[in-house]
């Protein structure tokens, strides 16, 4: 036997093995790739090489953090035909997931076989990218078009069972895979054509337009399913032609603004799941959660830890508002259950384990309890005042709070150092970012124990010190009282949300306030009044609106109005003349705002912001506060984050904006440490 670091060989009579050992997911490394050529080499004169994967998983992609650096031979283009050129062909034998550098290996393969539930991918839009070894171009040849632009310009996963039916795979393996594998080497088919030499068609001009007009909708701004696209569209041309366009547009592609974005989200999302703070921290064990308020967001919450495999009671001030509460959840069940999430027994399974009740005695045996009842201090005081009296003196206690301090709910509970702040976003069921509030009393323990029902529930959970709003909110309020101070300066409500939408947003600020009602930020604003400073620019727009009741979509008007029993926004005279109005009255003189104008002002608040979070503690890193904004706000992935984005775009630059809105506005904004170095002499 021939053994490599990551890559072994060994002979079984006329029968090689060459397995892939490089964990965790055998990623398709510089020392994988010259292992699997040296592997070629050494299988000759067998009658046939059967490929597999040690652990978990076949090849799941390509290592990452080689894509910073120039690639180094051998290139997985030449791997792949070295493996489809070999005399003694090879028999992918796959399990787990295989994506990306993982499934253009098996294409150079002569045969696949895959063990039942195993996943197929061409996942490099996500991080930017499209194949760069022969993906979109020998796809097509083996399983059609459609399912190659399902595969590339939607990152969508293909099961064994529709791989088999496209005629992707040879075989599904129910038993034991290499003993499947070994049987099948012992019986080999003809050996069929190689992917190269087949053909594919392009689409035609009708066609490319429409799914070319359809990932522009949906990818809002991201460029590289619209460059897989393209690139499957080569495999009409002979390989020796197609390949090469490919393999130059992905390399290309590894430097672009947009994939160096992506690639760090990716990272980001790993990084920001271990804070130093729970660092070799084992977790408590959950079992059963109790949750405090069963409106839409307890409903959520009670939504998600039902699907994590938690049991949950989930209390309410009476009998009939715990049978309203159960039946809340029983409709996020059902709806789970119609779209294919769940199945019906599922459904079942998870209505057994959910226990509505209006009686805080059955938080009993809870390990830890989750309040979700209205943004009320005393509400939310007298809520623990009553957990404390029937649960276990060390049972985590966690406030759904979005902008008190901790600190003043939990004042008075027995051992604070169960205590912290839970913050799910809505819908909470659907929502990924969790923030985890730490308090002075929060013990290591407790903080570990939130990050792993995080996990649990698979969101993407950040840690956050205590200020108002945390990461999140606190941005938000920053972001939308300069978008109205944009307003009462001479923008109109309709151009400062297309600015930001033209920047990859889902929704600008005023569209974003129409949905979720503008009563939120009002109760807000009225809650800061007593401490805001006294020269600090404050514009009564929004509030003039909320007293008229134009509260948003559930109102039928708000900063537009709406059509009754539709929710797309239009422009509404009234809303602006009164916003033209107001400025006149405050002798402000208007002006117009280019939409990069906008957008870049916009833009500057939200870094200003973040890197004033990170600099006072709030957040331990700038990946934080760019993971609250990717999975709690809906900024643009394959931007990476505003404080991403600010590193990309020159800090010098942003911050140089940031002093232009600041003397706009004089006295109403604080400078973070980067602005303040950069201040005019």
């Amino acid at each position: 036997m021939a053994k490599d670091t990551v890559v072994s060989v060994a002979r079984e009579g006329d029968i090689a093995w060459v397995e892939i050992d490089n964990p965790p997911v055998n990623a398709t490394s510089t020392a994988v790739r010259a292992g699997l050529a040296r592997a070629v080499a050494e299988v000759q004169g067998a009658r046939a090489a059967i490929l597999v994967c040690a652990g978990r998983t076949f090849v799941a992609g390509g290592d990452m953090s080689e894509f910073d650096r120039p690639a180094e031979e051998p290139h997985l283009p030449d791997v792949v035909r070295m493996l489809e050129d070999s005399e003694t062909p090879f028999i992918a034998a796959m399990h787990g997931t295989v994506l990306g550098g993982g499934f253009e290996i098996a294409l150079g393969c002569a045969w696949r076989i895959a063990l039942s539930g195993t996943k197929f991918g061409l996942p490099e839009v996500n991080v930017g990218l499209i194949p760069g070894a022969g993906g979109t171009q020998r796809a097509p040849r083996l399983i059609g078009m459609q399912a190659a632009i399902d595969m590339a310009c939607s990152g969508k996963l293909l099961d064994a069972t529709e791989m088999e039916r496209l005629g992707g795979i040879d075989m599904i393996v129910t038993g034991d895979l290499r003993s499947a594998a070994l049987a099948f080497a012992r019986d080999l088919p003809p050996r069929p054509e190689k992917l190269r030499d087949r053909r594919a068609e392009a689409l035609d001009g009708e066609a490319y337009s429409a799914i070319a007009a359809d990932l522009r909708k949906r990818a809002k701004g991201q460029q590289s399913p619209l460059h897989n696209l393209e690139a499957l569209q080569w495999s009409a041309l002979p390989f020796a032609e197609g390949q090469p366009k490919e393999r130059a547009l992905h390399v290309e592609l590894r430097q672009s603004a947009e994939s160096r974005a992506l690639r760090y989200a990716f990272f980001a999302e790993r990084v920001v799941s271990k804070p130093k703070a729970i660092q070799d921290i084992a977790p408590r064990d959950l079992n059963r959660v109790a949750i405090v308020g069963g409106g839409l967001m307890g409903a959520g919450i009670a939504m998600a830890c039902l699907s994590g495999g938690l049991s949950v009671t989930l209390i309410e001030r009476d009998a009939e508002a715990a049978d309203n509460a159960r039946d809340r959840v029983a409709g996020l069940i059902n709806s789970s259950v119609k779209r294919g999430k769940i199945s019906k027994a599922a459904k079942a399974e998870m209505l057994a384990r959910l226990t509505p009740t209006d009686s805080y005695a059955d938080a009993a045996t809870a390990d830890l309890a989750i309040e979700a009842v209205f943004e009320d201090l005393d509400v939310k005081k007298d809520v623990f005042a009553r957990l404390a009296q029937v649960m276990s003196p060390d049972a985590i206690l966690a406030t759904n709070t979005s902008y008190l301090d901790p600190t003043l709910i939990f004042e008075g509970i027995a051992n604070p150092s169960r205590c912290l702040g839970l913050h799910f976003f809505s819908p909470a069921h659907v929502m990924k970012l969790l923030e985890i509030v730490r308090t002075p009393d929060t013990s290591a323990e407790v903080l570990a124990t939130g990050f792993a029902l995080g996990k649990r529930l698979r969101k993407v959970s950040v840690l956050s010190g205590i200020c108002d709003g945390f990461i999140g909110n606190r941005m938000l309020a920053a972001y939308r009282r300069e978008a109205e101070y944009l307003l009462a300066d001479g923008a109109l409500p309709h151009e400062i949300d297309a600015a930001m939408r033209a920047e990859g947003l889902p929704m600008g600020p005023f569209e974003l306030q129409d949905l979720t009602g503008l009563q939120i930020a009002w109760a807000n604003r009225q809650r800061q009044a007593a401490t805001r400073a006294p020269g600090e620019r404050y514009e009564r727009i929004a509030d003039t609106l909320c007293e008229m009741g134009r509260l948003g979509q559930r109102s039928g008007k708000g900063w537009y109005k709406y059509t009754p029993g539709a929710r797309t926004p239009e422009r509404d005279p009234e809303v602006e003349g009164l916003i033209e109005d107001y400025s006149a009255s405050r002798g402000i003189k208007r002006h117009g705002y280019t939409a990069r104008q906008i957008a870049d002002r916009l833009l500057a608040v939200l870094a200003n912001e973040g890197a004033r979070i990170v600099e006072e503690g709030i957040a331990e890193r700038p990946e934080d506060v760019d993971m609250v904004q990717l999975h709690g706000y809906g900024f643009p992935r394959w931007r990476g984050g505003p404080m991403h984005l600010a590193d990309a775009q020159g800090w010098e630059n942003i911050m140089k904006t940031m002093h232009l809105v600041a003397d706009e506005s004089p006295d109403s904004w604080v400078l973070a440490d980067r602005a303040k170095a950069l201040a005019p002499c």
